[in-house]
C-alpha cells in the first residue's frame, strides 16, 4: 500500500470518528476537591455547570469528596462511593482519606484511573490541590484529554502565600499538569493574563461563570426585616449598600470600613448590610464584627451572617449598591450574582471580571486604595438615577454574558474541538 492511499485511509477513519463522534453524547468528567458551601461560589458552581452541560446533551459525572471545612467542621453527611443522579448528571462523593485536611481521597482517585477509559474529556478543577494535582496525572496515565482550572491559584497575588512550598509543588507536580493540559480554563481575561504558569506554554481557554437568570422583582420588605434592616430604612430613599461574599482578609473591607466611615462623616445617607461569613477562618469573622460594632457606623449597619435561598434573594432584590473591593479575585461570582438581579456594582480593579463592568457600564471600578473606593461610592450613592440605569445595563450584560446554557454551549463545543485533535493525533500514530 502506497503513502497516499494510507493518508486517504486515515482520513477516511477520521471523517468516519467525527460522524460518530456528533452522533454521540460527550461523556464528560468534571472533578473537584469539594462543593461545601464552606469553600465557596468557586466550588460551588461547578454544581451548575453540571447541570447545564447535562440539559446541552452532555453525560456528566462529577467527582467530589465529603469534606466541608478544615476547622473541625464534621464531613457532608452524604452517601459515599454512590452514583447519585441529579438534576440530569450523575454525582459521587468520596470519602476524605488519608489526609482530610487537604480534601484528599485516595477512592475518588482510584475510582477514576479504573474508569477513565469511559470518559471523552476530563475538567479537573483547582490546582495545588493533591486530589486534583493526582487526578490530572492519572488523566496523562490513561491518555485522557483533560482542562485544567486552576481557580486564582496561579494568581501572583496567591502565590505569594506559602510561596516556597508552591514553588517546590509547582516544579515537581504542577508544572507537567499545566504542560499535558489539553487547554487551562480561566474565567476572565484578566485572569489569563496575569496568571503564573511557570515558564509552560500552555492553551489557554477563557470561559466565565455562571449564574442563575433572574427577574427585578419588589424586595421582600418582611424577609428583609426578619434579617434585622431597619422598617426606618426601608421604608424611606436611604440606599442599601449590600456587601454579600466570605468574609476574608482579600476581599478588601479593612479599606471598605474605613470608606464608609468617610461618607458617613460626610453626611452621605446609606445603610450598609454586610453579609457573608468564614467557617475556616471564624476569628477575622469575628474581628470584623467588633470593627463594625465599635465604628461611627454601628447605628447604620446590619451584619446576617451567611446567607442563602429566600433570605439571599430577598437581599439582591432589596439592595440599591453592591459593593466588592477585593485584592485579588479571579472571577467575582458575587459581583456577577449581583449583577444578574439588576444591582449596580462598585468593585476594584482587582475583581478580574472588572473590564466586564466597564464594558456593559455596570457600575463603578476603583482602585485598591480607601480615597478611590470613598469617592466612587460617593458618587454611586448620591446619584440614584444613575444607579438605576447602570443596574439596568449589569443585568443586561449578565444574560448577555454570565448565561450557563451560553457557557455550557461554548464548553461542549470546547470539549469536541479537544476530543478531535485527540483523534488526529491518534490516527497519525
Amino acid at each position: 500500500m502506497n503513502a497516499l492511499s494510507q493518508i486517504k485511509i486515515c482520513f477516511d477513519i477520521c471523517l468516519w470518528s467525527l460522524s460518530v463522534m456528533n452522533n454521540q453524547p460527550l461523556r464528560v468528567i468534571q472533578i473537584v476537591p469539594s462543593i461545601s458551601l464552606v469553600y465557596g461560589g468557586p466550588s460551588q458552581m461547578i454544581l451548575g455547570f453540571s447541570k447545564a452541560l447535562a440539559e446541552e446533551g452532555a453525560e456528566v459525572t462529577l467527582l467530589t469528596t465529603n469534606a466541608n471545612g478544615d476547622s473541625g467542621q464534621a464531613p457532608l453527611d452524604v452517601p459515599l462511593n454512590k452514583s447519585l443522579f441529579q438534576e440530569g448528571y450523575t454525582i459521587r462523593y468520596f470519602r476524605c482519606a488519608p489526609f482530610r485536611r487537604y480534601k484528599f481521597s485516595t477512592g475518588l482517585l482510584l475510582w477514576f484511573a479504573q474508569n477513565a477509559h469511559r470518559y471523552d474529556v476530563a475538567h479537573v478543577h483547582a490546582l495545588f490541590s493533591p486530589v486534583s494535582s493526582c487526578a490530572a496525572a492519572i488523566a496523562r496515565w490513561k491518555k485522557l484529554p483533560y482542562l485544567l482550572r486552576p481557580l486564582g491559584t496561579l494568581d501572583p497575588a496567591d502565590l505569594r502565600k506559602k510561596r516556597q512550598l508552591k514553588q517546590i509543588y509547582a516544579a515537581l507536580i504542577e508544572r507537567r499538569n499545566l504542560a499535558g493540559a489539553a487547554a487551562i480554563h480561566f474565567t476572565s481575561d484578566q485572569e489569563a493574563k496575569v496568571s503564573n504558569r511557570f515558564g509552560v506554554s500552555t492553551s489557554d481557554i477563557v470561559l466565565p461563570l455562571g449564574v442563575p437568570s433572574t427577574s427585578i422583582e419588589s424586595p421582600n420588605l418582611a424577609q428583609l426585616k426578619q434579617l434585622g434592616i431597619p422598617t426606618e430604612v426601608l421604608e424611606s430613599a436611604t440606599p442599601i449598600l449590600l456587601y454579600m461574599s466570605r468574609i476574608a482578609p482579600k476581599k478588601g473591607l479593612d479599606m471598605l470600613i474605613p470608606a464608609l466611615e468617610n461618607l458617613h462623616e460626610n453626611q452621605v445617607p446609606f445603610h450598609f448590610v454586610l453579609s457573608g461569613s468564614n467557617p475556616q477562618d471564624p476569628g477575622y469573622e469575628e474581628q470584623i464584627g467588633d470593627r463594625l460594632r465599635q465604628s461611627t457606623i454601628a447605628d447604620q449597619t446590619t451584619i446576617t451572617g451567611f446567607v442563602q435561598g429566600e433570605a439571599k434573594t430577598a437581599l439582591l432584590h432589596g439592595a440599591d449598591l453592591f459593593v466588592l473591593p477585593s485584592y485579588y479575585e479571579n472571577f467575582g461570582i458575587a459581583v456577577a450574582e449581583a449583577m444578574a438581579a439588576g444591582i449596580p456594582v462598585v468593585i476594584s480593579d482587582q475583581v478580574h471580571i472588572y473590564t466586564d463592568v466597564q464594558k456593559g457600564q455596570s457600575g463603578w471600578v476603583c482602585r485598591c486604595d480607601v480615597e478611590s473606593l470613598t469617592q466612587h461610592l460617593k458618587t454611586a450613592l448620591t446619584h440614584p438615577d444613575e444607579r438605576f440605569h447602570r443596574g439596568q445595563q449589569a443585568q443586561v450584560w449578565a444574560r448577555e454574558h454570565y448565561s450557563w446554557h451560553a457557557i455550557a454551549r461554548r464548553a461542549i463545543a470546547i470539549y469536541r474541538e479537544i476530543q478531535s485533535e485527540q483523534l488526529q493525533l491518534r490516527t497519525m500514530k
